[in-house]
C-alpha cells in the first residue's frame, strides 16, 4: 500500500466512552494533571479542519471532449478512461475541427482492440454518424479503438471527386476507484510504562473505536503500542504511548453493505470516510472536554493534544494498479494492468510479466 500525501492533526485530550460503550479510559489510572496543566496555558482549542473532498473529473480523457463526447486526433492515440460497469463517452470519428465543417458522402469503419471490425450489438453501439459507446464496460473491453473517416472533396468547377481517409485512434483502459484506508498515531499519558494497566487501556481504546463504527463494516486492524518517556523542556520526563492503528473498510460481513452493487468500493470507501470522521470527531471530543476542565484533576491517562496523525492509504483490486507516469490524467485511479503485466493482490502497481497478453490479468502464467 502506498499512502496518499494526505494528513491531519489531531484535536483531543482525556478520553471517555463513546456510543453507549459505558467505558470510561480515564478510571484506569489515577491522576496526572502536571502536562494537561502545562499544555492548558500554552495552547488554545484545536478546530477541526476543513473537511478535504476529491473531485472527480468526467470522462478523464487527453482528447478534446465536451459534454461526454470525445473527439479524435490524429497522430499519437489519446488516453480514455472509464470506470468498471459504467458507460463510455461517445467516441467520435472525427476531429473537431473537421466537425464544424460540410463533408460529402461520408463513411465510418471501427476495429476493437482485437483488430476486428466493430458492428453493434447489445454492449456496442455505433451510430450512422460513426458514433461509438460501450455499454457496461469491463477490463477486456480496454485496448486500442481505432476509426477511420472517408469522405469526399468535390470541385465545384469540374466536379472532380477526390477521397480522404482520415485515422483516428482512441487508447480506452478500465479503472477503477481505489479502495481507501486509513492509518492512523495518537498518543496518551500514562503513569508509568511498567504494569498491566496499559494493556487494559489499549484494549479498551480498540473496543471504543471498534464500536464508533460497527454499523459501517468498518474495524480496526494492526493495533499496536509502545511506551515511551518523553522530556519536556523545563518539566521533566513524561511516560506517554504511542500508539498505532489501522482504519479498514472490510469487517467481516462487508459484502452485506453492498447491497448487490457492482461497485461495492464506492459504498466501502464512503463508509470509511465515515469512519475517519467519527473517529475524529471522537478525539476532537475529548479535546473539548480537556480545554472545559484543566482546572480539575486529570487521569494519569489521557490524550495528547494534538497528536492524532492520520494518512490514507490507498489499494487496487487484483488486474488494477496505478501508474502516474503512464496513467497522469488519471494517477489516483486503480487502472487495468495492461498485456504484459498484471497484480495478483491489493497492491497499488501492476508488476511485469511478458506473457501476459490480455488487459486485467490477476497471475504471471
Amino acid at each position: 500500500m502506498a499512502p496518499e500525501a494526505r494528513r491531519e492533526d489531531s484535536q483531543a485530550c482525556c478520553p471517555v466512552g463513546a456510543r453507549g460503550t459505558g467505558v470510561r479510559l480515564a478510571s484506569l489510572a489515577v491522576a496526572q494533571p502536571q502536562r494537561a496543566r502545562i499544555e492548558a496555558r500554552t495552547r488554545s482549542p484545536a478546530r477541526p479542519l476543513p473537511r478535504w473532498r476529491r473531485t472527480v473529473r468526467c470522462p478523464r480523457s487527453t482528447l478534446f471532449n465536451t459534454k461526454g463526447f470525445i473527439y479524435g486526433k490524429t497522430g499519437q492515440p489519446g488516453k480514455i478512461y472509464v470506470k468498471l460497469h459504467q458507460n463510455s463517452p461517445v467516441l467520435i470519428c472525427m476531429d473537431f475541427k473537421l466537425s464544424k465543417k460540410e463533408i460529402v458522402d461520408p463513411t465510418y469503419l471501427w476495429i476493437g482492440p482485437n483488430e476486428k471490425t466493430l458492428t453493434g450489438n447489445n454492449r456496442i453501439n455505433i451510430t450512422k454518424t460513426g458514433q461509438l459507446m460501450v455499454k457496461d464496460f469491463l477490463e477486456p473491453l480496454s485496448g486500442l479503438y481505432t476509426c477511420t473517416l472517408s469522405y469526399k472533396t468535390v470541385k465545384a468547377e469540374t466536379q472532380e471527386e477526390k477521397t480522404v481517409k482520415k485515422r483516428y485512434d482512441f487508447m480506452v483502459f478500465a479503472y477503477r476507484e481505489p479502495d481507501y484506508s486509513y492509518q492512523m498515531a495518537v498518543r496518551f499519558t500514562t503513569k508509568s510504562c511498567i504494569g498491566r494497566y496499559n494493556d487494559v487501556f489499549f484494549r479498551v481504546l480498540k473496543k471504543i473505536l471498534d464500536n464508533l463504527m460497527s454499523d459501517l463494516s468498518c474495524h480496526v486492524i494492526e493495533p499496536s503500542y509502545k511506551c515511551h518517556s518523553v522530556e519536556i523542556p523545563e518539566h521533566g520526563l513524561i511516560h506517554e504511548l504511542f500508539i498505532a492503528f489501522q482504519v479498514n473498510p472490510f469487517a467481516p460481513g462487508w459484502k452485506g453493505a453492498c447491497n448487490g452493487s457492482v461497485d461495492c468500493e464506492d459504498i466501502t470507501n464512503r463508509n470509511i470516510l465515515q469512519a475517519r470522521d467519527r473517529i475524529e470527531e471522537f478525539f476532537w471530543s475529548q479535546a473539548y472536554i480537556f480545554y472545559h476542565n484543566f482546572n480539575k484533576t486529570l487521569p494519569a491517562m489521557h490524550f495528547v493534544d494534538h497528536s492524532l496523525q492520520v494518512v490514507r492509504l490507498d489499494s487496487c483490486r487484483p488486474g488494477f494498479g496505478k501508474d502516474e507516469s503512464l496513467h497522469s490524467n488519471c494517477a489516483s485511479c486503480c487502472v487495468v494492468c495492461s498485456p504484459a503485466t498484471f497484480s495478483p493482490d491489493v497492491d497499488v502497481t501492476c508488476q511485469t510479466c511478458v506473457s501476459v497478453l490480455i488487459y486485467g490479468a490477476k497471475s504471471c502464467p
